[in-house]
């Protein structure tokens, strides 16, 4: 498993190459952003088109993912789907699928600013859940510590290299973006100013996740 190991609140968490987070101890599998029906989403209000296999793809990925690691937990970081309408809108394999990954453990909707209210998807639907020492909400809270989130898909950059990226520091964790096609903020972006410490790290995934000082 390529991965990069980190301490946050006494939790040893692995960042995957994949842009998933692994909790091993508690066997969890946490993911941000996978922004399912976001080709839908675009055509619908009349946007660029996107190749229609973007949700396969994401969760032909998480799947992969799932088959390797067998957790226990399963944590949707939020922003799950594109929208309430593309959600509605699944196709019926796809949703086919996230039953199947579902089936045989504890699977959670943390709410996201796109999908407020994902339902007919089973599993358990929360605003935010803490979960051990850790809580894990879809967007940051700027007093927050030892809090798990998503929402702002970071990538950071290392020499010519871009890459989705987790951002961590003493107090908090920032997810990548999971999600086929679902873009990035660059880690220098005035919005992770008031959120990540100045000893905090960018760790860009891939095949081997690398730690860099996070870029400002």
């Amino acid at each position: 498993m390529n991965g990069f190991d980190f301490f946050l609140a006494g939790a040893r968490l692995t960042a995957l190459g994949s842009g998933a987070l692994w909790w091993a101890e508690q066997r969890l599998l946490c993911v941000s952003d996978l922004h399912l029906g976001k080709s839908e989403r675009r055509a619908r209000r009349g946007g660029a088109a996107l190749p229609p296999y973007e949700g396969r793809d994401t969760l032909h990925r998480l799947g992969t993912l799932i088959a390797g690691l067998a957790p226990a937990t399963v944590v949707c970081l939020g922003d799950s789907f594109d929208d309430a309408a593309a959600a509605d809108a699944l196709p019926g394999a796809e949703r086919h699928t996230i039953r199947e990954l579902s089936d045989g453990r504890r699977w959670i909707w943390i709410e996201g600013n796109h999908d407020p209210a994902p339902d007919g998807f089973g599993g358990e639907r929360h605003a935010a859940l803490r979960l051990g020492p850790l809580s894990f909400r879809h967007i940051a809270e700027p007093r927050a510590t030892a809090e798990v989130s998503g929402h702002y898909h970071p990538k950071a950059r290392l020499r010519s290299i871009s890459r989705p990226a987790f951002l961590v520091d003493t107090d908090r964790l920032i997810l990548p973006a999971f999600g086929t096609y679902t873009g990035g903020l660059r880690s220098s972006d005035p919005a992770f100013a008031p959120l990540m410490g100045p000893g905090a790290l960018a760790i860009l995934t891939g095949p081997r996740p690398v730690p860099v000082p996070m870029p400002r």
